[in-house]
């Protein structure tokens, strides 16, 4: 006889609500500033790089944010908390303006942390999550990156993968000469649709190939969004890259088994703060833009450049 019982659709899958943001790394490049205060503290204009990206998260809807620290980082967890005693002197001389910047930090999202006992590689950072996260999908934020807020990436990304189940990862293009510094992805198209930019299908990661071994010139950047079973892949891989447990082997693996792997092709405005010249950047790039200082600033960078650069 025919099967006559209704068939439901199936469920949609849940949008990932949690975030991992790894900041446990030593940040040697930025020696000797970050021997006492954590690269991910270092003032963007007059907030630190962590703001940034925790803003960046609770814009998407994330509001539950694990931080995976390490020795000597327990103040990125302080600029989350409340600060009654400055609140209350800055009320007293009605400086609103200053007071509501204070308080914010407290008010993006609910911080968790973490301490990693020694820097053993990003996906020995990430697998500190699996007791926070559960059996959910979920973000990874690095914490030396971030995009320009007119210009979200991360909806998109968690959309997509409420679609799919499997991984999303946000790519870049680059320049042939600078595969060598990033994970590389292969790629091929597909027929699904981002508002933040293209969407392709992954079919394999190398991670910092030569040019010439190079399978595209798409890049693998700081955004992740991840399916539960990565903690599992992370525990059956072993030391990659550098002798580390490496994120991208564990992706790799999962691709290997049949996860899905997606990527969007991202082309908004991005800042790069893990290096000295990135983070340089980005901080006159912010500058400029800001109605209180940009004005002034852009004609004091114009005269710089124009004077003392050039002569």
């Amino acid at each position: 006889m025919p099967d006559t019982t209704p068939h439901q659709p199936a469920p949609a899958r849940q949008r990932a609500v949690k975030a991992v943001i790894p900041a446990a790394g030593l940040a040697t490049r930025f020696l000797p500033a970050t021997k006492a205060v954590p690269k991910e503290l270092l003032p963007v204009v007059d907030r630190p790089v962590l703001q940034y990206i925790v803003e960046e998260a609770a814009a998407a809807g994330i509001r539950d944010i694990l931080l995976v620290t390490g020795r000597g980082k327990t103040s990125m967890v302080d600029h989350f908390d409340r600060r009654p005693d400055l609140e209350a002197r800055l009320a007293e001389k009605g400086d609103d303006e200053r007071l509501a910047a204070v308080k914010r930090p407290s008010e993006l999202a609910e911080i968790y942390t973490c301490r990693q006992g020694e820097p053993l590689g990003l996906g020995h950072a990430i697998s500190y999550g699996e007791s926070h996260v559960g059996d959910e999908a979920f973000a990874c934020l690095l914490g030396d990156e971030f995009v320009e807020e007119t210009e979200p990436l991360l909806p998109a990304m968690l959309d997509l993968q409420a679609q799919t189940g499997g991984i999303v990862l946000a790519l870049i293009e680059v320049e042939p000469d600078e595969t060598s510094r990033y994970g590389i992805a292969s790629v091929e198209p597909s027929d699904l649709t981002g508002d933040a930019g293209e969407v392709l299908r992954v079919t394999g990661l190398v991670e910092k190939p030569k040019p010439e071994e190079a399978p595209s010139n798409l890049a693998v950047i700081g955004r992740y969004v991840l399916p539960p079973t990565l903690f599992d892949a992370i525990r059956r891989i072993g030391p990659g890259a550098g002798g580390e447990i490496q994120l991208t082997d564990a992706m790799a693996l999962l691709l290997a088994e049949g996860t899905p792997v997606h990527g969007i092709v991202y082309r908004g405005t991005r800042y790069d703060t893990g290096m000295p010249l990135g983070y340089l950047q980005a901080v006159v790039q912010l500058a400029c833009k800001r109605d209180d200082l940009g004005p002034a600033f852009s004609q004091w960078l114009a005269q710089f450049v124009e004077k003392d650069l050039r002569g």
